[in-house]
């Protein structure tokens, strides 16, 4: 680094000092001083701030550290470019340290002015501006937090609300059913009882037995039916049921027959098992067996999904997880519509269309997570209450590609330009504060390196995400 007096004829040159008088030029003269880099660091983020730096030949770039990376936000070369201690004349009112990190990448010189003579210049030539400069930082840096920690607190709220949906159908489920199976328990001892107590040979107890395990097994692997398919099968084993003397109880019986998939082949097969006097009471026996499972598959549907929201927020928050790492896109978009997924109308129908293929990707999981949360929000609150909510993934080019589309009004024309812009909302008043895209923008393009766009006419809009791979 080397140092010499500046020129007020070359200061005069740059946009930032042609307004200033012959006096004003002198004075910065005297008080600043030249001075040249090689190429390389200057200043780190985060140092005290010393200095107030005009660069007037060579080429500067400006990053911030974001996790263990330093992401690039400016590069020029335009002469009077300025950064450094532009804060000085607030004094110690706000931390008096550099808000970023410069480097030079080739040799470069500099008007240097120390932060003590750039805030006695501020203060002493522009008093009025900087009482609405003081206005601006403070109050737009108050106003920025509170609209952050309220976007937090909404995005909080919703998310809360989701899973307490998500959690309660499955927790109710599995109580309801844990007290229908104590009735089922008592029921099965009490038919248990009766068979013990009736004329029966041992061999008929014994095959009751076989045929008991047997249903049991038979219960796991049961297909889905339709209503109309489940309907049918209910009338034509009530009537095999009727015609086996449980006329006064086979239409109880037959939807749990159904359900469990013991057919009226089945029941054929256990006719032609036990006596005809002991028949009646075998299908009731077997009816509360199979009552007895199919609620305890309730009961482990119930809570296994239970394990799922709890696995899938806990991934969605990404609580006990590195916070940089190598991640497959598709695992937190599914956890993110899992957390969600009480927060989405019935009436909108979720599609995934999901290119397996895609690679791992280094990201910040928790990052993308609020990205993602962001714009499915965004989406499912343009269809209101009916749409089509597509999730696809791919490559493009070299990047993977992640969008999010909604059948919606879409975004106007004259707006797509600001939507990523902080504070811009078409939302009523109370009910967005404009930051969602604008963090989503800075999570994509500045902490991830990729990029978001935007193609949207009424009926089909796409936020496009691309990720690097490397």
């Amino acid at each position: 680094m080397t140092t010499r007096p500046c020129s007020a004829d070359e200061l005069r040159t740059l946009f930032l000092f042609e307004k200033l008088t012959d006096d004003q030029l002198d004075w910065l003269c005297q008080r600043g001083r030249v001075e040249s880099f090689p190429a390389g660091p200057v200043y780190a983020e985060g140092d005290p701030a010393r200095c107030f730096f005009v660069l007037l030949e060579g080429t500067v770039v400006l990053s911030r550290r974001v996790g263990a990376d330093d992401i690039e936000v400016c590069r020029t070369s335009q002469p009077g470019a300025h950064a450094g201690a532009w804060q000085a004349y607030l004094g110690d009112r706000v931390p008096q340290l550099y808000t970023n990190s410069m480097r030079v990448t080739e040799g470069s010189r500099f008007m240097v002015l120390d932060a003590a003579g750039f805030a006695e210049l501020v203060n002493g030539w522009f008093p009025m501006a900087v009482h609405l400069l003081e206005g601006h930082v403070f109050y737009g840096t108050e106003v920025q937090e509170l609209t952050a920690q309220r976007e937090r607190l909404l995005a909080l709220g919703s998310l809360s609300a989701g899973l307490t949906h998500e959690l309660n159908n499955p927790a109710g489920a599995a109580v309801r059913a844990a007290a229908e199976l104590r009735e089922r328990v008592a029921g099965t001892w009490r038919r248990l009882s009766a068979i013990a107590a009736g004329p029966y040979e041992r061999g008929t107890v014994e095959t009751l037995i076989k045929l008991q395990e047997e249903a049991v097994r038979r219960v796991p692997t049961t297909e889905a039916l339709t209503p109309l398919e489940a309907s049918d099968r209910e009338d034509g084993t009530t009537d095999w049921l009727e015609s086996r003397g449980l006329e006064d109880d086979g239409w109880q019986l037959a939807p749990t027959l159904v359900a469990a998939g013991l057919d009226i082949a089945w029941l054929e097969h256990v006719a032609a098992s036990v006596e005809d006097a002991a028949l009646a009471e075998a299908v009731r026996w077997l009816v509360y067996t199979v009552e007895t499972e199919l609620l305890i598959k309730e009961i482990e549907e119930s809570t296994t999904r239970i394990s799922a929201v709890v696995g899938a927020a806990k991934q969605y928050s990404q609580l006990d997880r590195d916070p940089y790492q190598i991640i497959d896109v598709h695992e937190l978009l599914d956890s993110t519509l899992l957390v969600l997924a009480g927060m989405i109308p019935p009436g909108i129908r979720l599609v995934k269309e999901y290119d397996r293929s895609c690679p791992a990707i280094p990201a910040y999981a928790d990052e993308l997570n609020e990205a993602w949360t962001n714009l499915i929000d965004n989406a499912v609150s343009a269809m209101g209450e009916a749409g089509v909510l597509t999730v696809r993934t791919g490559m493009d080019r070299d990047q993977v590609a992640v969008v999010i589309c909604d059948t919606g009004p879409g975004v106007p024309a004259e707006i797509r330009d600001r939507i990523f812009d902080p504070l811009f909302t078409t939302k009523p008043v109370g009910q967005g504060t404009g930051l969602g895209l604008d963090v989503t923008w800075r999570i994509v393009v500045n902490n991830h390196h990729g990029d978001i766009q935007v193609e949207s006419v009424p009926g089909d809009t796409q936020f496009r995400v691309r990720l690097p791979t490397s």
